[in-house]
């Protein structure tokens, strides 16, 4: 028994240093085929990232203090809303004194001269026409923007909805008697009704919407009046709006100087036939006394 346990073992140590052996090579052969190692490639990979993607703009002072203070707070207060939290983080930092903000606003000072010198180093990267496409995205992220503040700005002055479609009206009617239980399935099934609708029963929602339209065009009459009395004509539809008079033509002013030149040669002509009516009288008269004479 004993040879034979001797025999097992020597076959095991000769297994292992074979694997050994094979890790050694597959780590030679991975040294010279140029496979580089985990930290090389999440470097390599970070680069990448940053070339082709705008670096993020920095966090204020502020925004710094509350992802600071929030999982204290959370921790802290466990049953208060996500929203609570915040607020009492933003009543923090309305009692804190300027020494306990300069931290905070020293280190959004530094990210911003960071963020300044990394946006110039990615702009140097970018073909013109990529330039061109980030400024054409830059004008529809401002345009909507400013779509979105007016339309904030119209709902608080209290504008009128618009009229609904007959369709949109059979589905606010029976949305929630509607089969499915996603709002998509249930706008799917109250379709699939509505096409399947006898045209003697769409009759009645075409009525209802008849009527919202004569709402609609009701309240926006006094709701533009009343525009217009706050001064507000540039929310008036164009259509509406009041006609601008145009202001009258003025005739160009006539310059007093040709005046004078027109006077002084009409004065001269006048002078000029004068004289020729006067030398082409003369001759006559010397004939008429030669012959008294004789």
């Amino acid at each position: 028994m004993a040879p034979f346990s001797l025999m097992s073992a020597s076959v095991s140590l000769l297994a292992k240093s074979f694997n050994v052996f094979s890790c050694t090579s597959c780590l030679a052969s991975s040294r010279f085929t140029g496979v580089l190692p985990s930290v090389y490639i999440n470097q390599v990979k970070f680069l990448t990232s940053q070339a082709s993607s705008p670096p993020k703009r920095p966090l204020n002072g502020y925004m710094r203090y509350v992802i600071q203070q929030q999982p204290v707070v959370t921790r802290l207060n466990p049953e208060i809303k996500r929203v609570d939290i915040i607020r009492k983080i933003a009543q923090q930092w309305r009692t804190m004194s300027p020494d306990q903000k300069q931290p905070f606003e020293e280190a959004s000072l530094r990210a911003r001269e960071q963020f300044k010198i990394d946006f110039e180093r990615y702009q140097a990267q970018l073909t013109p026409a990529q330039i061109q496409q980030q400024i054409q995205e830059k004008r529809q992220r401002m345009a909507k923007r400013k779509a979105i503040r007016k339309k904030r700005e119209l709902t608080v002055l209290g504008k009128p909805k618009r009229p609904r479609s007959p369709f949109n009206i059979f589905m606010s009617e029976h949305f929630e008697e509607a089969r499915g239980s996603t709002t998509q399935a249930k706008m799917k099934s109250l379709l699939e009704d509505w096409k399947n609708m006898l045209g003697h029963q769409k009759k009645v929602y075409a009525q209802l919407a008849e009527d919202d339209k004569v709402r609609y065009k009701n309240e926006m009459k006094s709701w533009e009046e009343h525009m217009v009395e706050l001064g507000r004509e540039d929310l008036i539809r164009e259509k509406t709006r009041p006609a601008k008079k145009k202001a009258p033509v003025k005739a160009p002013a006539k310059k007093k100087g040709t005046k004078k030149v027109k006077v002084v040669k009409k004065t001269t002509a006048t002078a000029k036939s004068k004289t020729t009516r006067k030398t082409t009288k003369s001759p006559p008269k010397k004939a008429v006394r030669s012959t008294k004479k004789t």
